[in-house]
């Protein structure tokens, strides 16, 4: 996106903007202020950013949104500090408060950076001349801030692949399936602030638009056999970015902050769900790798993630980059008894990220679809075992000591060997 010009980011359209609801008030209802023609009396104690406290400056006609939207995730960074809680200790969280204040608390958003201006952190500058927009500008406001990510898989800017099918045939903007509910929050008590992107309802849910894609809503064999094993996007999207470890400090020139990323990189591959969840059952989802390593807070203490292993590197992952037909739904065989190319198998995680991943690394790929074919009778509590492989059964975890010789005979005592063809 290209940066405006000093007089495009404050120059007010006063004919349109008086033209509107906010237009009607003056200017220090909002950003304080002296009237006077002197420019740096008027200046005097101005607010730039009223919607910085939604609650005093927007809440009077806007009081469901403000009420909610502290506990947004456009608002709330308690995500990052679950997160960073998990992998430190209390007595690291001073230097962590530190490391955050100079490099992550610029993240997120006010009311005003999503329907005024464009967000600070792209550098700021008023959308329409201080006219309120109520949908934001997709490329202005949305991926201004999810651009190196959603932005470029959703519009198609990775080269060599094409752009989300809902933006490259349906013309469908963010808000479209993100809808104001959900970007101003649901939750009205602090103990319901959402910890973490993935921990609320899966809003938007791809069957809300698309019913008969559901387990029980059509005939579509992939759909009724996977049912809630598979996420939507492990069939329906195709490669996405994943990044190395992220390193912050300070310029010894200019004393201001920055961050380095090792490595930006395409990938596909999926992984076994960390957390499944009532609202997020799946059993596979795509996983991306995501910008963290031990040392990448070194610059503010030493060994400030002693407990680094806590949670996985390959994290869950939703790619916008939606396909009805990808490389993956060809065939069952490019999953089933495949060489494992897109599966997160421990040859794929470095060797330093491996207790960390146990949670999603998938140790044995699905089976040749021939074992089931054949079958007298095939469960509804077995549709999943296709894609499910021996942990279906074997609930044993990853690398962990296998089921007892006595243990695979009770099972077999229940009819496995009726569908497992190929064991003896």
């Amino acid at each position: 996106m290209a940066p405006l010009e000093p007089w495009e980011k404050v120059l007010v359209d006063y004919d349109a903007f008086s033209q509107t609801a906010h237009g009607k008030q003056i200017c220090t209802d909002c950003h304080n202020g002296v009237h006077s023609s002197d420019k740096e009396t008027a200046h005097d104690g101005l607010i730039a950013s009223p919607s910085a406290e939604p609650e005093k400056y927007c809440a009077e006609c806007h009081e469901e949104q403000t009420a909610t939207y502290p506990f947004a995730l456009h608002s709330t960074q308690e995500g990052y500090w679950t997160a960073l809680d998990a992998r430190s200790v209390p007595e690291n969280h001073p230097a962590l408060e530190e490391m955050f204040g100079n490099h992550c608390a610029t993240c997120h958003t006010t009311c005003g950076e999503c329907h005024v201006s464009q967000p600070k952190n792209v550098g700021g500058g008023l959308f329409t001349g201080h006219v309120f927009e109520k949908t934001p500008p997709m490329t202005r406001s949305c991926t201004a801030c999810h651009g190196s990510r959603v932005g470029n898989e959703f519009l198609g800017k990775n080269e060599g692949f094409p752009g989300d099918v809902h933006f490259r045939e349906g013309r469908m903007n963010c808000v479209k399936c993100h809808e104001g509910s959900e970007l101003h929050g649901s939750a009205t008590v602090e103990a319901d602030a959402e910890v973490h992107r993935y921990a609320d309802a899966e809003d938007p849910k791809c069957v809300d638009c698309h019913p008969t894609a559901a387990p029980d809503g059509d005939s579509n064999p992939m759909h009724q056999a996977h049912g809630d094993t598979l996420s939507c996007q492990v069939c329906h999207s195709i490669t996405y970015t994943s990044c190395d470890g992220c390193h912050v400090a300070i310029s010894q020139k200019s004393g201001n902050p920055f961050f380095e990323t090792e490595a930006t990189y395409p990938t596909f591959l999926i992984g076994r769900n960390p957390n499944p969840t009532e609202e997020r059952p799946y059993k596979y989802v795509p996983v991306r790798h995501v910008p963290i390593s031990p040392t990448s807070y070194q610059f503010y203490g030493d060994d400030l993630l002693p407990n680094f292993n806590a949670l996985p590197t390959w994290l869950y992952a939703t790619p916008h980059n939606i396909q009805k037909n990808t490389p993956q739904n060809t065939s069952c065989t490019v999953c089933h008894g495949s060489d494992g190319s897109l599966f997160l198998t421990a040859d794929k995680v470095s060797a330093e990220e491996l207790e960390a991943n146990q949670s999603v690394i998938v140790g044995l790929v699905p089976p040749p679809v021939e074992m089931f074919i054949g079958a007298p009778f095939l469960p509804t509590s077995h549709l999943d075992l296709a894609s499910n492989a021996c942990t279906a059964c074997h609930a044993t975890g990853i690398r962990n000591a296998p089921v007892s010789p006595e243990d695979h005979a009770a099972y077999k005592d229940e009819n496995c060997s009726g569908c497992h063809k190929l064991q003896p």
